[in-house]
């Protein structure tokens, strides 16, 4: 089952009344199998907060956040990254490629 986390929010620390404003997440995905692993990582930026329920930054958990970053991808767009890393970890149990010199 692959992992998601938020490795780091960059945020504006004043938006009107609002005090540190998460704006962009950074997210990784990952997953393995024995010695065979797979990963996508981006960003992603959030729309404005609504005042009414607004999270500060010293409140934000590492669920909520990941939890913003899917939501925001969307539904199809995490399914292709979770299918990009099984399709990464097929390809390291076998290859079809291979790199090197033959001396």
């Amino acid at each position: 089952m692959a992992t998601w986390t938020v490795s780091t929010m960059e945020r504006t620390l004043t938006d009107g009344a609002l005090s540190d404003v998460v704006t962009i997440l950074h997210w990784q995905c990952t997953d393995s199998d024995g010695d065979h692993s797979g990963r996508c990582y981006g960003t992603v930026g959030l729309e404005a907060p609504d005042a009414d329920s607004f999270t500060g930054y010293d409140s934000i958990t590492h669920e909520q956040a990941v939890g913003w970053a899917k939501a925001s991808l969307g539904d199809e767009s995490v399914a292709a990254y979770e299918q990009s890393i099984k399709d990464q970890i097929a390809l390291s149990k076998a290859p079809v490629s291979a790199t090197g010199v033959p001396w």
